[in-house]
């Protein structure tokens, strides 16, 4: 869109950063005969998803059935719920439907009851399901050792076990990756040994987030990654190390609006940015162009920025790094995308489909 003029605050991607991040990823999984699956609650975008599954990707991970339903209408015929559904009248209706549209569908099941009660309405139906794991996270997941009984209630209720995943999720703290790639792979070996015990000779063990991506792919438990915001990068990520500000992909545009009292005040709060911040995080955001500078307060619209030296002009433009960019895609209906000659606008196509 040539000569577009928009109003702050957005959510802009360099469109060559990202292109590099995805294949940055792809090349390193290649490299290791690891599959990648991607997570689309990340970005929840059809044109982000092509780009992935065009360098590689086997399929999509989602979060939901919403956000399943939305990529297999976009063409992603490869789709694993990553989640322990609990399957009700509704959802397995849905599931149904969407098992007949797709190549491939599986949920994700944690417990005994969950595995018989998603067998009850979804068995021999083709849909496939992976038995979570806890590696240390201490979310959901059950014990790395019961996953094989787990997997033969799946079985007896007529539901094809895949394999195993799980989501080592304590990585995302100072120092913490090594440690919970090692835990990772503890666990997906130990489910492993479990579920072969029941026949189940060659599963997948699928694992991976952004900040243990590395660390992963150099373990070579997993046969499958899940990794989602590394297409993008956020503020955690480059406070954690994991990202330098040079990788960052999406950022938010947002105009200083206030000097008041001496402050450096933007137009984007926590509506646009999302409110999250970890407890090593030193703000609720930082600025791509003053890397020394910290958003100190967040309101609902405003942004208040702590940074020495110079303040930027009054109705100048910001480039903002969210903390968690999951949260602040889900806020936003649309992309713009930096191209040649101008922007083009990118839908947020599956924001807001919890269910």
């Amino acid at each position: 869109m040539r000569g577009v003029s928009l109003a702050t605050p957005y959510l802009h991607i360099d469109l060559p950063q990202l292109r590099i991040n995805v294949r940055r990823a792809a090349d390193q999984a290649a490299l290791v005969g690891v599959a990648l699956r991607p997570h689309a609650k990340t970005h929840k975008s059809a044109e982000v998803a092509r780009l992935q599954l065009a360098h590689g990707a086997v399929g999509l991970t989602v979060a939901t059935v919403g956000e399943a339903e939305h990529f297999v209408r976009q063409g992603c015929r490869d789709v694993f719920i990553a989640f322990p559904v609990w399957v009700d009248e509704g959802r397995a209706t849905r599931l149904r439907d969407l098992r007949d549209q797709a190549d491939r569908l599986a949920i994700g099941v944690d417990s005994v009851e969950s595995a018989g009660n998603a067998g009850r309405r979804l068995g021999h139906t083709g849909i496939e399901v992976l038995v979570e794991v806890d590696s240390g996270h201490h979310r959901t997941g059950v014990a790395p050792e019961q996953a094989g009984v787990v997997a033969r209630a799946a079985q007896r209720a007529g539901l094809p076990v895949r394999g195993v995943f799980t989501f080592p999720g304590h990585g995302y703290g100072p120092g913490g990756s090594e440690a919970a790639a090692h835990d990772e792979r503890t666990a997906l070996e130990t489910a492993r040994d479990s579920i072969q015990q029941v026949g189940i000779e060659e599963p997948v063990l699928s694992g991976g987030s952004t900040p243990t991506l590395a660390a992963s792919l150099t373990s070579r438990a997993a046969t499958e990654l899940r990794p989602g915001v590394y297409v993008f990068g956020d503020a955690q990520q480059w406070e954690l190390g994991i990202f330098e500000p040079d990788d960052i992909s999406l950022t938010v545009h947002a105009t200083v609006v206030s000097h008041a009292g001496g402050r450096v005040v933007l137009d984007a709060g926590s509506k646009t940015l999302g409110a999250d911040r970890a407890a090593y995080s030193s703000g609720y955001g930082r600025l791509l162009e003053h890397p020394e500078a910290r958003i100190v307060t967040l309101s609902e619209h405003h942004a208040v920025v702590q940074m020495p030296g110079p303040r930027p002009a009054l109705g100048s433009l910001v480039s903002v790094v969210p903390n968690h960019v999951c949260s602040a895609v889900n806020l936003a209906d649309t992309f713009w995308v930096a191209e040649p000659g101008g922007l083009r606008a990118w839908p947020v196509g599956a924001r807001g489909l919890h269910t």
